[in-house]
């Protein structure tokens, strides 16, 4: 049993999560109400850095928010999940290491700007321009001899902008939105089940994944462990399951407050050479991207959503969220953009090292 001081702490915990909960709720309405893409990520999202700011320093929420918000969206992702998607990307294997391998190079070359521009490391830059994987990226930092705030401020802004502009790009070459795209289904069984069952077998999924995605240590564990469960679950449940759209709209509030209130005032203020040169440089990488999803659907039969969301600069979650609500296959995104995921986390560091070592032993030779 719980004694005086852990229950004091734990209703101490949820009181300060109330509060920013409550203005994502009424701020992701607001989006709602007004159609912006994404809205129920967007809108928390700003909610969160508008409370942040207000409170003169970041608001970490518990981190059983994020990770039941990626939870949620990893099961609806899984119950839209095909067979063939598999096949798919076997048959465009070449096309997509080709795009992955032009995106690292772009992301390299903009981390090289950056430390030539601002002042900071060449390692500092190096990671703070890797894409996806940012957690992971940030844990490194310090090991690679980078400042780990620097990488940890300057991924979290090009999080910010991937997830502020690919929705709202991608929602212009793709007007026609079905809303009902965020009612997830899983049509392989022949029986129904009650509401009751049906949440109860999500929330289950969801708990499964969570621990097993951790006790795995996947990046992104909450997600992809989650994703992994809820594919078995499409693959071997005799009844048709769905992820309402309401719960859909909860797990991107949680994870759109949980981005937002990690927002650092001080030490942006602090950084603010870098992070304005970063801003435009994360920009045109954005653009980069896009060009890249967009000759992906020039030489494939992948259509344009799928293809830009596919190669996007990070924002995995909010990708998913996107294609799911504009109809694309979101399948093939998920998998083009863990494989890119998982080789950066293997390549991405080593990379960055080897090329760091090679310029100071440039320059040691130079003098």
């Amino acid at each position: 049993m719980l004694n005086n001081q852990e229950i004091i702490s734990k209703l101490s915990t949820i009181k300060i999560a109330i509060v920013p909960i409550t203005l994502a709720i009424l701020v992701g309405f607001i989006f709602d109400w007004l159609n912006f893409p994404v809205g129920w990520l967007l809108g928390p999202m700003i909610a969160g850095i508008i409370y942040a700011i207000a409170q003169g320093t970041p608001q970490p929420l518990p981190k059983v928010t994020m990770m039941i918000g990626k939870a949620i969206i990893g099961i609806a992702t899984a119950f839209r999940f095909s067979p063939e998607t598999i096949f798919l990307i076997s048959t465009y294997a070449i096309p997509v290491v080709g795009c992955i391998l032009i995106t690292a190079a772009l992301s390299m070359f903009k981390g090289y700007l950056l430390s030539l521009w601002s002042g900071v490391s060449r390692s500092t830059g190096f990671l703070a321009s890797i894409p996806g994987g940012a957690s992971a990226i940030v844990a490194m930092s310090e090991e690679l001899g980078a400042d780990a705030i620097a990488v940890a401020i300057l991924q979290y802004l090009r999080l910010l902008l991937v997830v502020f502009i690919m929705p709202t790009a991608a929602i212009f070459i793709s007007p026609a939105i079905d809303q009902t795209q965020t009612t997830t289904l899983l049509a392989s069984g022949q029986t129904s089940i009650s509401i009751f069952g049906n949440l109860l077998v999500i929330a289950g999924c969801c708990g499964l994944g969570i621990w097993g995605g951790k006790l795995l240590r996947l990046p992104s564990s909450a997600f992809l462990g989650s994703f992994i469960v809820g594919l078995t679950t499409l693959w071997g449940a005799p009844y048709q399951l769905q992820v309402p759209q309401w719960l859909f709209a909860v797990g991107l509030l949680l994870v759109g407050i949980s981005i937002g209130v990690q927002f650092d005032w001080e030490n942006a203020r602090k950084l603010w050479k870098a992070i304005l040169i970063d801003l435009g440089l994360v920009i045109v990488l954005i653009i980069g991207f896009f060009g890249v999803g967009y000759e992906f659907y020039n030489i494939t039969e992948v259509d344009l959503i799928t293809s830009v969301l596919s190669f996007t600069p990070g924002g995995i979650e909010a990708m998913i969220a996107t294609v799911n609500e504009l109809g694309g296959d979101t399948g093939l995104v998920l998998a083009i953009q863990l494989t890119r995921t998982l080789t950066i986390i293997l390549v991405g560091p080593g990379l960055t090292t080897l090329i760091v070592k090679k310029i100071k032993t440039s320059s040691i030779i130079s003098k």
